[in-house]
């Protein structure tokens, strides 16, 4: 693998909170419904189509992936972890240092706060504003995009380079209430 890996962490789109239903199981809301296809819009147009995708378990987040890989060419293939459920920063970590070294670009579809502490772990520097603005909120459907500095196993904090952090938003239909 020549040139840096790519590191996007993806947080999943907006969920309902539906009564009795278990934290884990939560479906997307009306606006991450509309939220996570803008994301894989977003990815593809960013050239940031993933190798290799891992996603939590949770039903969100399988949501987000499942809306977000529609808008691809070719959907890659996608690993469901449940280490990026719940998850500390360390877990996360984790998952992204057991990545093949055939992998250029590594999707990670997770929750907050553990996307946004890896994010902010690992960037030692940022293009522009990526960091104030990854920093400040990360809100559903946020993007980020890390250069990572050698082999997947060596990342970890200060190995990478902040190059894009987005919040794609899907267009409300004028009949939408």
């Amino acid at each position: 693998m020549q040139g840096p890996r790519r590191l996007v962490v993806l947080r999943h789109a907006k969920s309902a909170w539906p009564p009795d239903v278990a934290d884990h199981d939560r479906p997307l809301a009306g606006r991450g419904r509309r939220d996570a296809p803008a994301a894989g819009r977003w990815l593809r147009d960013a050239d940031c189509v993933p190798d290799l995708v891992v996603c939590s378990t949770a039903a969100r987040a399988r949501q987000t992936w499942e809306l977000a890989a529609a808008q691809l060419p070719a959907p890659p293939p996608v690993r469901h972890d449940p280490r990026l459920y719940a998850a500390e920063p360390a877990d996360v970590i984790a998952v992204v240092r057991e990545t093949p070294d055939d992998v250029g670009t590594l999707l990670l579809v997770g929750h907050n706060p553990a996307v946004q502490d890896v994010v902010l772990r690992c960037a030692a520097q940022a293009l522009g504003d990526a960091l104030d603005r990854a920093r400040e909120k990360f809100p559903t459907s946020a993007i980020a995009v890390l250069a990572q500095r050698g082999t997947w196993s060596a990342a970890g904090p200060r190995t990478a380079l902040l190059t894009d952090f987005a919040v794609p938003r899907g267009e409300r239909s004028p009949d939408a209430g």
